[in-house]
């Protein structure tokens, strides 16, 4: 029997996915890696094995679950057990609200909140079979508060953090876990891959991204709040205090966000 912890990471090719993977590596879990990204994830399942990490490479791409339920069994027959599955997955945007169609804000939403919402599903009663487990469900600061350039973002974001709060009350009592974790600016590649009103990526690391946390600093963190069970945790830098402002000082949030330069550039 195996004693080792299972951990599922979504989106694990690269940025944050990819730092959890390798610090869960370096702590002996053992490890399922998916995104669309096989190449990429090759690479980061290489690495963990590097440290006698056990791996399990499972392609998924969020906008195409056709076949979820035979992944989520392949998923489950790899260590017989899924402790730990964290929804990394998912894509940004650089649009204006007007200018974004339809098409694109369902696409955004489908990845974003629909993905993580069937794959949690299809998991969460095996984990209530085996007595327990934790949910991690990577949101945004963005979801706490709307941002210019990120409508159909933030409001997937908000959406995740409304429906994982209502399925962890539901959920507690068979020792299920929900940890909802909302990142800020963090050093990543997910401006180059958001999309803009035309369907296209973004291709440009952003500014803030460019002087956002280091993702190896913010898988740390994520980490701790999942060994200490964390409800809730906002991870970032002094971006991490508009979360309060809007709070207690919503005039001077609208203030400070108004002013904001919202251009796409």
């Amino acid at each position: 029997m195996d004693l080792k912890k299972t951990v599922w990471i979504t989106g694990a090719s690269s940025g944050i996915g990819k730092e959890l993977a390798l610090q869960y590596a370096a702590m002996q879990y053992n490890l399922i890696l998916s995104s669309r990204r096989i190449e990429e994830l090759d690479k980061v399942a290489e690495l963990c094995r590097k440290m006698n990490a056990e791996c399990l490479v499972l392609p998924l791409d969020l906008e195409q679950l056709e076949n979820l339920e035979q992944i989520v069994n392949k998923a489950i027959k790899f260590k017989d057990k899924i402790d730990i599955l964290i929804n990394n997955g998912g894509i940004s945007q650089r649009g204006y609200a007007l200018e974004t169609p339809m098409q694109i804000v369902r696409k955004i939403m489908e990845v974003n909140f629909f993905a993580q919402v069937a794959l949690s599903k299809a998991v969460i009663p095996y984990m209530i079979n085996r007595g327990g487990g934790q949910v991690v469900v990577l949101s945004s600061l963005a979801g706490k508060f709307g941002f210019g350039l990120r409508s159909s973002y933030s409001a997937s974001k908000h959406a995740l953090l409304g429906f994982f709060e209502a399925l962890s009350l539901e959920n507690r009592k068979h020792n299920i876990f929900v940890t909802l974790v909302c990142p800020g600016r963090v050093l990543t590649n997910i401006s180059f891959n958001a999309l803009e009103s035309s369907g296209k990526k973004h291709n440009k690391l952003d500014e803030g991204q460019r002087n956002g946390m280091p993702a190896s600093e913010c898988a740390q963190k994520i980490i701790k709040a999942v060994a200490n069970k964390k409800r809730e945790v906002y991870i970032g830098k002094l971006d991490v205090l508009l979360v309060y402002i809007k709070r207690y000082f919503p005039y001077l949030f609208y203030k400070i966000a108004l002013k904001l330069n919202f251009e796409k550039n």
